[in-house]
């Protein structure tokens, strides 16, 4: 039996690496004779420079950064050579010229909601300056590009934290710098802003990962949709919307770009509007990250010998076929004629009739209190293994 084992992260648990070699070790006790390729997962959120970085024997790099309210945190990048990333990889970057590193920046290690308490999230004052360090500190290791992974963020800021880092200035009315962060709670004292008169790195390429393709603004725009989760009250909707209506076009108007056009580009409001900030103020360019990662770990050929795929992640539901790795795998390989199983550490019950040959099993009781099984998740992926493919 040919099998491919592809899981993404059991996030607060084990890394999408952790997982898949968890699985085959399970699978090898009872099926010596099965050939199994492994691939571990990501989109463009937890575990997308840990698994791109190793995918290819990078290097991982730590710097004690700025986390989204500005308290201390190790932040992990990785630098690789381009000439380690299969080809299929470098057309979806589609670098306007060859560099010879390349940094791996994943935004949650830095500007990640993972990072703060449920009291601590806010849309209003959290920031991605973290996220300018650790392009600063990419940059002081070498690299002349970088892919950034834009997912699990904290931030609606539009990027504007990772500028000031890089060399933008916010000033008010007066003309005079504003030296606090541009956050949304600030916002209103900022009449302009200026592009750093001197690139932080001459001709630095950026290529943007992310799978989110909704607007900047709008009832599919960033606070409409993800505001709540990062503690946006509905009564504060309208104001935040208007400021960051209000920061896109200043940003805009300070780069050359048409503002209309950008805030209503698709994925233009992933990550609380980073991906327009670092589009506009630092011209680089969205692309597809399950694609990225799919072509990067050369996941095809892996799925098109298989008989089996297995895949999974913390939560598979409706959602998970909207852009995250294993929905997106499943689906290809369900139109491929292969046989997939998932396991999850909890999934809905409409998900179970989504095709004949897709199985799915939650290996977490349902009565098991979330610590509990976060602690046991190794435990539980290999019991639940054991007992669906004995």
């Amino acid at each position: 039996m040919n099998t491919l084992v592809a899981f993404d992260k059991f996030k607060d648990a084990l890394t999408a690496r952790e997982v898949c070699q968890t699985a085959r070790k399970a699978i090898e006790s009872i099926h010596p004779d099965w050939k199994i390729n492994t691939a571990p997962l990501a989109d463009g959120g937890d575990g997308f420079c840990d698994t791109l970085t190793g995918a290819i024997d990078g290097e991982f790099h730590t710097r004690t950064v700025s986390s989204p309210i500005g308290k201390s945190v190790d932040s992990l990048f990785g630098i690789v050579s381009y000439e380690s990333i299969h080809p299929d990889a470098q057309s979806i970057l589609n670098f306007r010229s060859k560099p010879k590193k390349v940094a791996i920046i994943e935004m949650a290690q830095s500007s990640g909601i993972a990072l703060l308490s449920h009291e601590e999230r806010t849309p209003w004052s959290t920031s991605t300056v973290g996220l300018g360090e650790l392009m600063k500190a990419a940059i002081e290791e070498g690299a002349e590009a970088a892919v950034i992974g834009l997912g699990g963020s904290a931030t609606h800021d539009l990027g504007l934290g990772a500028l000031q880092i890089l060399g933008f200035e916010f000033k008010d009315a007066a003309g005079n710098i504003a030296h606090a962060l541009p956050c949304p709670e600030t916002w209103a004292g900022i009449s302009s802003i200026d592009k750093a008169q001197q690139p932080f790195k001459e001709g630095f390429q950026i290529a943007i990962a992310c799978d989110v393709e909704n607007p900047l603004l709008g009832p599919e725009g960033s606070a409409a949709i993800f505001g709540p989760q990062k503690g946006l009250m509905e009564a504060d909707y309208e104001e935040l919307e208007s400021l960051t209506r209000k920061m896109a076009t200043l940003l805009c108007e300070a780069c050359g770009a048409d503002p209309a056009k950008a805030m209503q580009s698709p994925g233009s409001g992933a990550a609380g509007g980073t991906a327009l900030g670092l589009e506009v103020g630092l011209e680089g360019h969205i692309i597809p990250g399950f694609d990225l990662v799919k072509a990067w770990i050369g996941l095809e050929p892996k799925l098109s010998d298989a008989d089996l795929v297995i895949t999974g992640e913390g939560r598979f539901d409706q959602t998970s076929f909207q852009g995250k790795g294993p929905g997106s795998l499943a689906k290809e390989a369900l139109k491929l004629g292969k046989k997939v199983q998932v396991f999850a550490g909890s999934t809905e019950e409409s998900i179970r009739d989504f095709s004949e040959n897709l199985s799915v099993e939650a290996i977490s009781p349902k009565e098991m209190p979330l610590s509990e099984a976060l602690e046991n998740t190794k435990r539980l992926l290999t019991e639940s293994i054991l007992r669906r493919l004995a």
